[in-house]
């Protein structure tokens, strides 16, 4: 496929460039944008500009990618309205009264990686409810909510792709299907697990920065949300009026897989699923709050549009991020980085190469997702043609792409993580990068080992 050699590179360093100077996503995604247009028009302002909002939007098109945006701007609904009817200071007065071991900093973000790992349906779900149960507990105990966003992503895709039985899972199973025509792509996928280092140490690293109240680089610097003593108290503690329409959110997840996949979750749409989710979990608030007299209805709707409006910065974010993928598609960004594999490469660096490669490409686009169905086929055709043992190369491929998007500021689960725990997309990326590259260290050394030992 053509690519625009290193100027398809540019793009995303100048994104990330911008976005840590100015500190501003927004700003750094439109300067993307433009200069990335000015080099597909052949530095034509006019058609540049004619183009680009053409392209914006045609966004709107793509279902998955409107079906997203509305997921995001109704989350605002859902977290408005457990503030607004005190489901969560009921919550909150509930723990601190029959569970005293959660309310506290540790508790609270040990909260956080509990429901990280066991919902492990779907990384925006995951991230989300992750984020909003444990956030005013954090709050309350004066934990930063970087921390948090730190805790939520670091338990959300690195979860998802060491389970199998999900959407990540079925992309996976269906990429290494396509390209090893093998019957045994299941067994592959599974053994594949083992290989994946980066997600297995993140896990790990996050409950030891839990436990152990690990802070490195700016997370030395961050500084808990400050709230009023009286915030999070309430003369009528209960969980329910938070626990269940959570329940219902995530219950509604499988079940609409399993729907929209004709009976078999594995094939089923993610971006239906939640949307579906989050529809569902609004009517049931509406009826629960209302057969409980928790809300009246006149505060129902005026808290799911303020929460709508809560969210539109975030939605903006997103689709500029959706955009600026595919210019960078269209740049080649992707195609170029996998070119740079081709040549004269050691076997015993192959699954080495693979992950810088893949984490490479996901930081640039913002996408897992893209990267395994660009670099899988052409991971799994080089270990093959290397007789490498192809777990080992899903692992890399998978790993890769797990990192680059966990640190890429352009990437749907950074925002997500950082919009459910409160804080800013820019600042969370900044506190979670060292942990990140550590753990991308220690990988990049096990898979040169491993491709050692094993090559």
């Amino acid at each position: 496929m053509e690519h625009y050699g290193f100027l398809s590179l540019l793009i995303p360093l100048l994104i990330i460039a911008t976005a840590i100077v100015t500190k501003d996503v927004v700003v750094s995604l439109l300067v993307g944008i433009w200069i990335a247009g000015l080099i597909l028009n052949d530095f034509d302002i006019a058609t540049s500009i004619v183009s680009t909002l053409d392209k914006f939007v045609g966004l709107f098109s793509e279902g998955w990618i409107t079906k997203t945006i509305l997921f995001a701007l109704l989350v605002g609904s859902i977290i408005r309205l457990l503030h607004v009817s005190a489901a969560v200071s009921r919550f909150v007065s509930y723990l601190n009264t029959k569970h005293k071991s959660i309310d506290s900093p540790k508790g609270s973000l040990l909260l956080a990686y509990f429901l990280g790992v066991v919902i492990f349906i779907e990384s925006s779900i995951t991230a989300l409810v992750a984020g909003s149960v444990a956030r005013p507990l954090c709050d309350k105990n004066g934990v930063s909510r970087e921390k948090l966003a730190f805790v939520c992503d670091s338990t959300s895709a690195p979860i998802c792709s060491l389970i199998p039985f999900n959407g990540w899972g079925a992309l996976l199973l269906g990429l290494i299907v396509a390209s090893t025509q093998s019957a045994n792509a299941l067994t592959l996928l599974i053994t594949s697990i083992l290989f994946n280092f980066y997600s297995l140490m993140v896990v790990v690293l996050v409950l030891m920065v839990i436990v152990f109240d690990i802070n490195i680089g700016s997370m030395k610097h961050t500084k808990p949300h400050p709230i009023e003593p009286s915030a999070y108290s309430h003369d009528n503690p209960s969980p329910w009026p938070m626990v269940v329409p959570i329940v219902v959110m995530i219950a509604m997840v499988p079940l609409s897989l399993y729907y929209t996949g004709k009976g078999n979750i594995l094939e089923g749409s993610g971006s239906t699923s939640v949307f579906y989710a989050v529809l569902a979990t609004l009517a049931f608030i509406y009826l629960y709050y209302r057969l409980t007299q928790t809300i009246t209805h006149k505060a129902y709707f005026e808290a799911l549009y303020g929460g709508i409006a809560d969210m539109i910065p975030i939605a903006l974010i997103l689709l500029l991020a959706f955009l600026i993928g595919g210019v960078i598609k269209e740049l080649g960004t992707a195609h170029y980085l996998a070119s740079l594999l081709e040549g004269n490469i050691s076997p015993m660096l192959l699954p080495m190469m693979i992950f810088i490669v893949s984490a490479i490409m996901a930081f640039a686009t913002g996408t897992s997702w893209g990267t395994f169905s660009i670099m899988m086929p052409i991971a799994l055709t080089l270990g093959g043609n290397f007789e490498l043992y192809l777990p080992l190369v899903i692992g890399a491929v998978i790993s890769g792409g797990v990192f680059g998007d966990h640190v890429s500021p352009i990437s749907d689960t950074t925002i997500i993580s950082s919009m459910a725990s409160g804080c800013e997309p820019i600042a969370h990326v900044k506190t979670q990068m060292p942990y990140a590259l550590i753990v991308a260290f220690l990988t990049s050394l096990l898979y040169g080992i491993v491709g050692w030992i094993m090559v």
